[in-house]
């Protein structure tokens, strides 16, 4: 098809052989006198491309802009001026042109600027592509080297990255091809877990990898500066292709000091991981000391009711008792916008801790609610509901009050979460609890490859609810449904979003830390 561009100029007569070019490299161009007939002729006929003289008389080429935008905002718009003074400039960007270029216009100028716009799509998708198939190579050769966790990790960001470029890609085959590596990622790293975690758990700090129940000590503590307010933010089940995905947002306002990643523990739930966090101790060694705040699974009460209290003691443990902290839940929108009214008047504290739990909120909510699977129905919808979520969230416009202040700022999280599509049958008895990505209970009947188990849970440094309590927890994307009702339940949970297992998106989870600018 024909790409046709209306250019918009007073001085026609002086442009004829930019015109000529043009055509002859197969455009098709209108030629209009003024910003009057430019928009008659704009809402009659399709335009790709307008290009735009600045400066006409009757209707300038800024007046022409604004009507073109407020008929088509997403058309592209190329100014095209004699006046190079800042405001001008500035003015048109505001109006949002999509370039500019400055007279005497060259035709090869023209053309290049055209082609950037209107072949952009599939240069880069072209570009995305033949790159990806030179990395494709290095993935594997990666992914069968015995990686260690630091590469693990290094391997991880990499597979986020082209995961987050495919979307610029127009090749179904090269994504799929993609899906298929990140795949087998995810089975490498469920047995380099099967190998590792029992020995981590076990091991000297110093020998183990930054995990949720050290996570405190190894990154906020050593972060906190006197006179120098640190903002904790603790948004419940980010992945960390979420958190790039907010990034953008994030470094309007703040400088990038450092981006690290954790393991998040298990079972990676709130309950099990974040309890994990604000306390500074593994699940079983919570349980021991707060016999009464601690639940189990199968036990009636709220299982993070008492995280202020847990960092509290986390603090004197450490001997930071003069740390002056705050301590903010948003479960709702009404809270978020208390916490935005009230932001500035932490900025007396040394440590302001704001747990915000929207994105855990919408992948339970996205299994129950049909509208919410239609919205969020892969992987890439769930990250641009994320995006928008936070751009417009009470949160993003809390952040912003205080990024002019002199602050630094964590991003973290407890766990992520993973797109279950594999169904696996179990079988226990009553007191075995109904998790979709773990479970724990007595003479469990399960298939042993579709599972990590573990009979002993405080080799992992869990609780042991029952003397003969077992726990298993699904690899990658499979998920756990009883004998009772199985295809009811296989359908139901099939294809939502599950966390409490072992997979990359869940156990691999940002740790972001910023400075205001």
């Amino acid at each position: 098809m024909t790409t046709k561009i209306l250019w918009i100029d007073d001085e026609m007569d002086s442009l004829k052989s930019q015109i000529m070019f043009l055509e002859n490299k197969g455009y098709e161009v209108e030629c209009l006198s003024n910003g009057y007939d430019g928009l008659e002729y704009l809402k009659a006929n399709h335009i790709d491309v307008i290009l735009l003289d600045e400066s006409m008389p009757g209707m300038t080429g800024l007046e022409t802009l604004a009507q073109i935008k407020e008929y088509n905002v997403n058309i592209p718009v190329v100014m095209v001026t004699k006046n190079e003074a800042e405001n001008i400039m500035e003015d048109a960007i505001g109006a949002q042109i999509t370039d500019y270029l400055i007279k005497p216009v060259n035709p090869n100028q023209i053309l290049h600027t055209l082609k950037k716009i209107i072949d952009s799509k599939t240069l880069v998708s072209e570009k995305t592509t033949q790159t990806y198939q030179q990395e494709f190579r290095k993935l594997f050769l990666a992914l069968n080297s015995n990686p260690d966790y630091a590469e693990w990790c290094e391997l991880y960001k990499k597979i986020v990255y082209w995961e987050l470029e495919m979307q610029k890609s127009d090749s179904p085959e090269m994504q799929e091809i993609h899906q298929s590596q990140k795949e087998e990622a995810n089975n490498e790293f469920c047995k380099f877990i099967d190998k590792n975690y029992a020995k981590w758990i076990k091991a000297k700090e110093s020998e183990a990898p930054v995990m949720s129940h050290t996570l405190m000590k190894k990154h906020v503590f050593p972060f906190l500066e006197k006179g120098k307010p640190v903002f904790f933010v603790l948004i419940d089940n980010l992945r960390y292709d979420q958190w790039k995905t907010i990034q953008p947002k994030f470094a309007e306002y703040f400088r990038l000091l450092e981006e690290d990643i954790v393991l998040a523990t298990l079972p990676t739930t709130t309950q099990y991981s974040r309890n994990a966090i604000f306390a500074g101790l593994l699940p079983m060694d919570i349980e021991k000391k707060y016999p009464v705040e601690w639940k189990n699974d199968d036990e009636d009460g709220g299982k993070n009711l008492y995280e202020e209290q847990f960092f509290a003691d986390q603090l004197k443990r450490n001997n930071l008792s003069h740390i002056k902290f705050s301590y903010t839940k948003v479960t709702n929108h009404h809270n978020g916008e208390l916490l935005e009214n009230n932001i500035q008047n932490m900025l007396h504290n040394d440590l302001n801790i704001i747990v915000y739990n929207f994105v855990d909120m919408l992948s339970h909510a996205r299994t129950e609610m049909e509208v919410l699977k239609e919205l969020a129905n892969d992987e890439i919808s769930y990250r641009s509901i994320t995006q928008s979520w936070f751009e417009h969230s009470p949160l993003f416009a809390a952040l912003k009050k205080v990024a002019d202040k002199n602050i630094k700022l964590v991003v973290a999280t407890d766990h992520g979460s993973v797109q279950v599509k594999s169904p696996s049958k179990v079988v226990g008895d009553k007191q075995t609890t109904t998790n979709i990505r773990y479970k724990h209970g007595r003479n469990l009947q399960y298939e042993n490859k579709e599972v990590l188990s573990y009979r002993e849970p405080n080799d992992i440094g869990l609780p042991k609810p029952n003397f003969n309590s077992t726990f298993i927890f699904s690899k990658h994307q499979g998920y756990l449904c009883y004998p009772n009702n199985y295809n009811h339940f296989v359908n139901y949970f099939k294809n939502t979003f599950q966390h409490g297992g072992v997979s990359l998106e869940e156990m691999l989870v940002p740790l972001v830390k910023m400075e205001s600018k």
